[in-house]
């Protein structure tokens, strides 16, 4: 097994530059740093956890907080959380926890129970005593795709308002002035990104009707296609959906085809998420996307360095999104028929 030291000599630099930047510390040169975690992947060299927990009194064990039914865009997004701390040296432990308070409470004693060295949230609870703890005994926390308002945890997210503007501008862009949406009942990310399909309504002059909005229990694919189907049995004429989700739209999509309807040509369709299968759907989705691998390796950089009380000024980092323009939307004379 290969040790520090013959580590060190391949990469030409001292055991304890190998250490520093293992572990994500300051001070390693980002081409060393590089370099460095290159021949860690090819040799297969793996610090020894043992020795290292002695030393330092740690676990070198982050906690991951996830949906239970989590989506594609999470998967996507804790596998590279999972990465880029195993890159700074530390593994994961998942903690899954459904959408009701004896879940929370149940997932917040395993937590309690555990020594972990940090806890990332990819979920968003609600029971009081889950944000107590995180707030007075935990150890340090990111919270990852939103932010908490009156707490001052560190968080990673993007500007959910400013992207569903963005996406609902695209759509009234292109002429549509009825436009649908399909969101969740749940999380703020979902009030947030039908807060920004309202403001865009606002701005463009357009009277917000309640008939062209569903509220969903969850954000899966089923779920979409459910949303959609309500839209249509109110006969709202509607030309456009912005969906909260790409999984909502995508479901969706599925709803319009079985109403004999057809993306683009009688329904524009705008996701957020831009998860792996976008690009591949026929018609190819329109969608915001969320820079998931930035999003992943801040989250990870970001606890490392808490960990190894290196950051200590709690506030949100806010990333760029970016709109996506693919197949599943064209300007609204072009349309067919309303839905």
């Amino acid at each position: 097994m290969i040790s520090i030291k013959d580590l060190a000599r391949l990469a030409g630099v001292s055991p304890s530059t190998i250490s520093r930047a293992v572990n994500g510390k300051k001070y390693v040169k980002p081409e060393i740093r590089e370099r460095v975690l290159a021949l860690v992947k090819e040799t297969g060299y793996v610090p020894n956890n043992a020795a290292r927990s002695m030393v330092l009194q740690r676990t070198f064990t982050v906690g991951i907080v996830i949906p239970d039914t989590f989506n594609m865009f999470q998967r996507q997004l804790f596998s590279t959380i999972e990465r880029s701390l195993e890159g700074f040296g530390y593994r994961t432990m998942f903690y899954f926890v459904k959408w009701e308070a004896e879940s929370e409470l149940k997932c917040l004693r395993r937590l309690k129970a555990e020594k972990l060295d940090g806890i990332i949230m990819l979920h968003e609870v609600t029971h009081p005593s889950f944000y107590e703890y995180l707030a007075d005994g935990a150890p340090p926390v990111v919270l990852c795709t939103f932010s908490r308002e009156g707490l001052t945890f560190h968080s990673v997210h993007v500007d959910e308002v400013a992207a569903a503007k963005a996406g609902m501008a695209h759509l009234i862009g292109l002429g549509h002035r009825r436009i649908g949406l399909v969101s969740g009942i749940h999380f703020s990310f979902g009030a947030q990104r039908a807060e920004g399909y309202r403001a865009a309504l606002d701005a463009a002059g357009i009277d917000y009707d309640e008939n062209w909005t569903v509220f969903v229990p969850s954000y899966t694919l089923e779920e979409g296609r459910l949303g959609m189907k309500r839209l249509l049995e109110r006969g709202a004429g509607l030309t456009a959906l912005f969906a909260a989700t790409d999984e909502l739209a995508i479901g969706a999509v599925r709803a319009l085809h079985e109403a004999g309807l057809s993306v683009p040509d009688d329904v524009s369709v705008v996701g957020f998420d831009d998860i792996d299968i976008t690009e591949y759907l026929a018609p190819a989705l329109t969608t915001i996307r969320q820079p998931i691998q930035e999003m992943g390796g801040k989250t990870a950089a970001i606890m490392s360095e808490l960990i190894a009380g290196e950051k200590k000024n709690e506030g949100s980092t806010v990333l760029g999104f970016e709109l996506v323009v693919r197949e599943s939307r064209r300007p609204a004379e072009a349309a067919r028929r309303p839905a």
